[in-house]
């Protein structure tokens, strides 16, 4: 399956070489979960604060066992502190 990964802020040094605009397509076996997308980039779990799949939240609790489907599109964000 494909899908969309996209990856802002100090986050976006995880995404591989070729990647444009914080956004990368990716080629994956059907079933991945969020975490095991994440995990396969070294993205640190921890520190995903803002996880999103298609616009709509994925609080952290479901992000292991959320299951991506075609076409998803995959945002992530760490917290960020501002003033």
């Amino acid at each position: 399956m494909q899908i969309t990964l996209k990856l802002y802020a100090s986050f976006g040094r995880f995404l591989p070489p070729g990647a444009r605009h914080n956004t990368v397509e990716l080629e994956l076996e059907s079933g991945q979960s969020i975490h095991s997308v994440l995990d396969r980039y070294a993205v640190p779990l921890k520190e995903a604060h803002l996880v999103v799949v298609n616009g709509v939240f994925v609080c952290e609790s479901e992000r292991d066992s959320y299951r991506l489907s075609e076409g998803d599109t995959l945002a992530v964000w760490p917290a960020v502190a501002g003033g």
